[in-house]
C-alpha cells in the first residue's frame, strides 16, 4: 500500500505530547477542506473520521478512485452545506493517508513500524487541535463525527470545551466495551499471525501482511452490519453456482462479499495503522479520563450537543448514546437525542437516510 499524496499537510511545529508520556516529534497532519472560510473564521466545521476513514470525506479517494466516504452528507446544498460552511477533515495521527503513523519515516530515515508510540483518541484530537491552531481557527461552528469520529468529537468537547460551539455525535460511545475490545483483538491477532507481518517491520519487504489484514477487516465488517441487513442482502443464497461445492470456496454470497471487503481494504490501508488505531479505540474511556464520572467530563460545557443512534446498531447500541446523554444532563449541558430506525446496523450513518439528513442539517444551522 502506498501512502497517498494529500493535497494539504500541516507540519506541527512543536512536539506533540501523548497520553503515554512520550512525545511525537515532527508530526504532520494531512487534511482536506471544502467551502470557503468566512473572514471572521466563524463557519468552520470539523468532521472526524472513523477507524478506516480518512480526510477524503467529500472528494475522490486517490487510491481507490471511489467517491468521498460521506459525499452524500457534505457538499453544496447538502446537509453539511459547503456553500455556507468551511469543512475540514483530517487524517488522524497513527493512520496511513499522509498523517504521521507507523509507516512514516522516523528520525533515522526508516519507517517507525512498531517503534511508533501507542496513541489514544485524545492524542488524535491533540493533533486535530494543533491543525486548528495552525489554521488560526479558535472556535469551530461545529465538530461532527460518527463511530470513532464521534469519540474524537466527545474528546474535543471534554478536553477543549471552548473549541466547538456544537458537538454532533453519531453512532458512537464514551467507552469501548469488553465486546468491542474482543472483536478488535481478533483482528489484531489475525494481522500479527500473518508470517508477512514480520513483527511489524515489513515495509522494505515484497510481502505485506495482507491476508491477516483482510481477515481483520472481515471480522470488523460483520460488526458494522445487522443480522436483519445481512439476511435481507444475502440470506443463504449461493454465489455464482447452483449447488454447494462441498469444498471451501466461497459458496455463499455473504462469504464472497466479506472476502471482497477484506481484499479491497488491503489496497488502501496499512496493517500497523490498524493495530494502533484499534488499540486507541480500546483505550478510550472518557469517564476514566475524568476521575471515573462521565458527567465530570462535560462539567461547565457551553456547547450544544446532539446524539444520534440507530436501532439496529449492536456495535454501539442506543444504550451507549443514552449513557452519554444522561451524563450531559447531569452536567447541565444543552443536549438533544434521537434514535433512528435503519436496517443496516452501525454503518447506517454512512448510508442514505432522510431523517439523519434532517437531524444533521437542523442541528448545525
Amino acid at each position: 500500500m502506498n501512502a497517498a499524496s494529500p493535497s494539504k499537510v500541516h507540519a506541527i511545529p512543536e512536539d506533540l505530547p501523548l497520553d503515554s508520556g512520550q512525545a511525537l516529534a515532527g508530526a504532520q497532519i494531512a487534511y482536506e477542506t471544502y467551502g470557503d472560510l468566512a473572514a471572521d473564521k466563524s463557519n468552520a466545521i470539523l468532521i472526524c473520521h472513523a477507524l478506516t476513514g480518512d480526510q477524503y470525506v467529500a472528494s475522490e479517494h486517490p487510491i481507490t478512485g471511489k467517491p468521498g466516504w460521506w459525499e452524500r452528507m457534505v457538499g453544496p446544498g447538502k446537509p453539511i452545506d459547503t456553500d455556507r460552511y468551511h469543512v475540514i477533515c483530517a487524517n488522524v495521527i497513527g493512520s496511513c493517508m499522509g498523517s504521521t503513523g507507523p509507516a512514516s519515516e522516523a528520525a533515522d530515515g526508516k519507517p517507525y513500524a512498531m517503534r511508533f508510540p501507542v496513541i489514544t483518541i485524545r492524542d488524535m484530537v491533540r493533533g486535530l487541535v494543533a491543525l486548528l491552531d495552525g489554521l488560526g481557527i479558535g472556535r469551530l461552528h461545529a465538530v461532527v463525527g460518527g463511530s470513532m469520529g464521534g469519540m474524537q468529537a466527545l474528546s474535543l468537547a471534554a478536553n477543549w470545551p471552548e473549541r466547538a460551539a456544537r458537538v454532533l455525535v453519531i453512532a458512537s460511545t464514551a467507552r469501548h466495551s469488553a465486546q468491542n475490545i474482543a472483536f478488535h483483538e481478533v483482528g489484531r491477532q489475525a494481522i500479527m499471525a500473518d508470517p508477512a507481518w514480520a513483527d511489524g517491520d515489513y515495509y522494505a519487504n515484497d510481502a505485506r501482511p495482507d491476508n491477516g489484514l483482510a481477515v481483520a477487516r472481515m471480522a470488523a465488517h460483520i460488526t458494522y452490519l445487522s443480522e436483519e441487513g445481512l439476511t435481507e442482502k444475502f440470506g443463504r443464497r449461493l454465489q455464482d453456482r447452483d449447488a454447494k461445492s462441498f469444498g471451501f470456496d466461497a459458496d455463499f454470497q455473504v462469504e464472497s462479499y466479506l472476502r471482497y471487503q477484506g481484499s479491497g481494504f488491503t489496497q488502501r490501508f496499512d496493517a500497523n495503522s490498524y493495530l494502533y488505531i484499534t488499540r486507541a479505540m480500546d483505550y478510550f474511556d472518557l469517564a476514566e479520563e475524568h476521575g471515573g464520572k462521565l458527567a465530570d467530563a462535560f462539567e461547565g460545557s457551553a456547547a450544544r450537543f446532539c446524539l444520534v443512534s440507530f436501532d439496529t446498531d449492536w456495535l454501539y447500541p442506543t444504550a451507549e448514546s443514552r449513557h452519554i446523554v444522561h451524563a450531559l444532563n447531569a452536567a447541565g449541558a444543552k443536549v438533544s437525542f434521537v434514535e433512528l430506525s435503519a436496517p443496516a446496523g452501525h454503518d447506517s450513518f454512512l448510508l442514505p437516510h432522510e431523517q439523519l439528513d434532517r437531524v444533521v442539517k437542523g442541528f448545525i444551522e
